[in-house]
């Protein structure tokens, strides 16, 4: 799994009928000390995460193992909304500091 920022939503009215439902996310990655780093990518979203929040990412054809989800073709999926993360003793993000502060 990756950390990424959600930096906002993307629509699309014409796709297969196996994302019928599925909402997409732009997601930003985000290296270990919180930075953003350029790299985004499109993923399908099962867990109801918003702009500015941090989320797990799983990849590949663990995007496909969430019940119902198999037959996507996705090949990333927002698996959890995070509320924190700590590396080395440090608090690197808190969801409630976040929020706090926009």
């Amino acid at each position: 799994m990756q950390i990424a920022k959600v930096r906002g939503t993307v629509v699309s009215t014409h796709k297969t009928p196996n994302l019928t439902g599925v909402k997409l996310l732009l997601l930003q990655f985000m290296n270990v000390n919180g930075q953003p780093v350029p790299k985004y990518e499109v993923a399908g979203d099962t867990v109801g995460a918003g702009v500015n929040e941090w989320v797990l990412v799983t990849r590949g054809g663990a995007a496909r193992k969430d019940r119902g989800k198999e037959e996507c073709p996705l090949d990333a999926m927002v698996v959890g909304i995070i509320d924190t993360v700590t590396v080395e003793n440090r608090l690197l993000y808190s969801k409630k500091d976040e929020f706090r502060r926009n």
